[in-house]
């Protein structure tokens, strides 16, 4: 599922024809990189991907003043029917990604067991400051949210909480780890 995709066609669909630099500035002011898995540096690549898939056509070139010149984009037909597919997959499919930590932790050095306990620790703090920080952002640009904004920077709030209580939970039972394996290294 690509999130950026979703973003450029439903940008267009719902402002109407933009140039790149409109775009990117859209996903700026949204602040996208934030809270989606969109990268501002990746909308041009993916602008000439939906224009070779005939999602997006170009409409015009402008040019003002001593700025460069622009190619303007506007969602085709076919875009909005590709639209419409993306926001329903996306609706519909869980995504819960992988975290390397968790080969990482149950693939442990046996040589650097006793150094878990700090790893863990640094990492629960980590998480914690990023939650602190993620509230505060949340807090500051509330005003400019909708409903369904503010409920989706709440969803990223609940998930680092839930993080950290994994992390908690992990770094208690990190006394069990050890001695499970070091009991497997000397079988």
């Amino acid at each position: 599922m690509s999130s950026i995709r979703i973003f450029l066609l439903a940008a267009l669909d719902e402002t109407g024809p933009m140039h790149g630099h409109q775009l990117r500035l859209l996903a700026e002011q949204e602040h996208v990189a934030l809270w989606t898995d969109i990268t501002v540096g990746s909308l041009y690549g993916a602008i000439k991907r939906l224009a070779a898939e005939e999602l997006i056509e170009e409409v015009r070139v402008e040019r003002a003043g001593a700025y460069p010149q622009r190619q303007v984009w506007a969602i085709t037909d076919e875009g909005r029917e590709a639209l419409g597919g993306l926001r329903l997959r996306a609706l519909r499919d869980i995504v819960i990604k992988p975290d390397p930590f968790d080969i990482a932790v149950t693939r442990v050095d046996p040589d650097h067991l006793d150094d878990l306990a700090a790893i863990i620790t640094a990492r629960t703090t980590s998480l914690k400051a990023t939650l602190e920080e993620w509230v505060a952002h949340a807090a500051a640009i509330d005003r400019y949210l909708s409903v369904s904004e503010r409920l989706v920077m709440k969803h990223r709030a609940d998930r680092l909480r839930t993080e950290i209580s994994w992390h908690e939970e992990l770094l208690a039972a990190l006394p069990e780890i050890i001695d499970d394996q070091r009991e497997r290294r000397a079988q």
